[in-house]
């Protein structure tokens, strides 16, 4: 397999629709990421072995940018094309993705950071293989404990539940 780059992410289309999130490419295509995402406090480390793409959208939600974590699959010019970004992580690695969100490797697991204050939008991530998909929301402490939605926090349910 020939070695993966690095790849700069361009702004391409969000739009919030039921049961998930719809990510608009530059080349015509969407992709939905099952949801609605479980709310998590600042930072996710995601479960191992999973494709971990992150999403950190504008003030007003309809556009923002993606970027895949130590995607090996996706070759360079398809990334390119379609407007989504790629960053590699060695081992013990750490990547300033956006201002404000940061991506390091923990093991075969992802740990995914934002300072809140430091972003207008909203930051979102998925971890995904052919078994499992989980979204999250980062949010602000605050934010997670009064949200309103009737969640106790009670983590021990599905994320494929209720959906």
């Amino acid at each position: 397999m020939s070695a993966r780059n690095n790849v700069a992410p361009s702004t391409i289309g969000v739009d919030f629709v039921e049961g998930g999130i719809v990510v608009e490419y530059l080349d015509g295509r969407d992709v939905f990421y099952h949801g609605p995402p479980q709310p998590a406090e600042q930072a996710i480390t995601t479960p191992p072995g999973k494709d971990v793409h992150v999403l950190v959208t504008g003030p007003d939600g309809i556009e923002g940018v993606m970027t895949y974590v130590n995607d090996r699959d996706t070759h360079d010019n398809i990334l390119e094309t379609t407007g989504v970004g790629r960053v590699m992580l060695e081992a013990d690695d750490e990547e300033v993705l956006f201002p404000g969100v940061t991506v390091t490797t923990e093991a075969y697991s992802i740990r995914v950071e934002a300072d809140l204050s430091l972003v207008d939008g909203r930051v979102f991530v998925f971890a995904e293989d052919e078994m499992s998909e989980h979204a999250y929301e980062l949010v602000a402490a605050d934010e997670s404990a009064a949200d309103g939605d009737g969640d106790d926090g009670d983590e021990s349910e599905s994320p494929d539940e209720g959906v």
